[in-house]
């Protein structure tokens, strides 16, 4: 079985035995009993002073986008990095103060969506040139470490939803993305990293013996987070992304489509490892909320050969077609509203842009496959593991 950094680091306790220390954390922070690591940190003998929850919470009980609430009850100091404006995103002057130490331990999906790691990231940049240790409490990748897939990230386009130019799939451990991080914005940080022990590149999480926890209100599983990559992008259309259901991101619908001509569309593209269910189903919340939804589930048939974000916007591509009232939405979207969510998500305008201008799906396809080569080079350098 793999064992996390924060097994890790609870082997080696004396690392921060009486030492000030911050936590950034969620309920995905546990050990392979299932125990949370802010209790256990503390058993360390560290003077745990103060937790930092993300988006969703300490126990992910807002759903995305919500400002987060204090938690009921609980007898520790937290301080949500998730709250009402964009100022809310980066710990304040006095979080900080009388602080050893940072601790980052929260499980990522893999995607650069998904803000846990877009948090750390935030926080990292705040701790520049100020003498306080960052530490990561490394977790797996659960799409594994071998795969890149989609365009990078464009100047200008950076947003909590998109911080480093990497791929949307990016293949990286948190710890190596802090790595990347403290190059990419030449941070004055002394950064630490707690390795995991027996994770390798080749694994997807369900190989790695470790109790999955979803990870936010809507990532219940690992093949949500297979999928995420690709159905993401729906947040940036008037396309329900199966919010409000128990099986978010792999249903994909909206009203007026019918399953069976979506769903054979879908199969007569060349989209490796998924094939696609049709089928009705009506959102309990969210987009459309109450209606009864004509769409498909997409079903991974072999994730080696799976393209989660290409599958994302072929989907994008057809559903503009077959979708009575398609559009790409406009608004404040993860506090900006400079850029479209779509354009926000894929990192640049050009795919929206090539959907709306008509061009051949297999072109918008094809258009990334130089930065993905590209960036899987790029990221190399930032390898902690590699592979068995």
């Amino acid at each position: 079985m793999v064992k996390t950094g924060l097994d890790r680091l609870l082997d080696r306790n004396d690392i921060i035995r009486n030492r000030r220390i911050g936590l950034i954390a969620n309920h995905t922070s546990v050990n392979a009993d299932l125990h949370y690591g802010w209790d256990l940190i503390r058993e360390t003998g560290a003077d745990l002073r103060i937790i930092f929850s993300p988006e969703h919470g300490l126990f992910g009980v807002e759903q995305d986008q919500e400002p987060v609430s204090k938690v009921p009850s609980f007898p520790d100091r937290v301080q949500s990095l998730y709250g009402d404006s964009s100022a809310t995103l980066a710990p304040r002057e006095e979080h900080l103060e009388g602080l050893d130490a940072v601790l980052f331990d929260i499980q990522d999906v893999g995607s650069r969506y998904y803000t846990y790691v877009n948090t750390m990231v935030f926080f990292m940049k705040a701790l520049d040139g100020r003498g306080v240790e960052f530490m990561v409490l490394d977790r797996p990748n659960p799409l594994g470490g071998l795969s890149v897939e989609g365009p990078g990230l464009k100047d200008g386009y950076e947003s909590f939803v998109g911080v480093l130019p990497v791929p949307v799939r990016h293949g990286l451990t948190a710890g190596e993305i802090a790595r990347l991080a403290l190059s990419h914005f030449d941070l004055d940080l002394e950064l630490s990293v707690i390795e995991m022990e027996g994770w390798d590149r080749g694994m997807f999480f369900d190989e790695t013996g470790l109790p999955w926890v979803p990870p936010s209100p809507n990532m219940p599983s690992l093949d949500t987070a297979l999928v995420y990559p690709g159905s993401c992008l729906f947040e940036g259309t008037t396309v329900s992304e199966g919010r409000g259901t128990t099986t978010p991101f792999q249903v994909i619908g909206a009203p007026g489509v019918v399953p069976h001509e979506l769903a054979a569309e879908l199969d007569g593209l060349p989209l490796p490892g998924a094939r696609f269910r049709p089928l009705w189903y009506r959102p309990t919340f969210n987009k459309h909320c109450g209606k009864t939804l004509g769409g498909v589930f997409i079903h991974v048939t072999d994730r080696q050969l799976f393209r989660p974000f290409a599958t994302g916007v072929a989907l994008v591509t057809v559903l503009r077609k077959l979708c009575p009232g398609f559009e790409f939405t406009r608004g404040v979207y993860e506090f900006n509203s400079e850029h479209p969510a779509f354009d926000l998500l894929a990192g640049s305008a050009s795919i929206r842009e090539m959907i709306e201008g008509g061009e051949a799906l297999d072109t918008i396809l094809d258009s990334w496959a130089e930065e993905e080569r590209d960036a899987l080079e790029a990221v190399r350098e930032y390898y902690i593991y590699g592979e068995s």
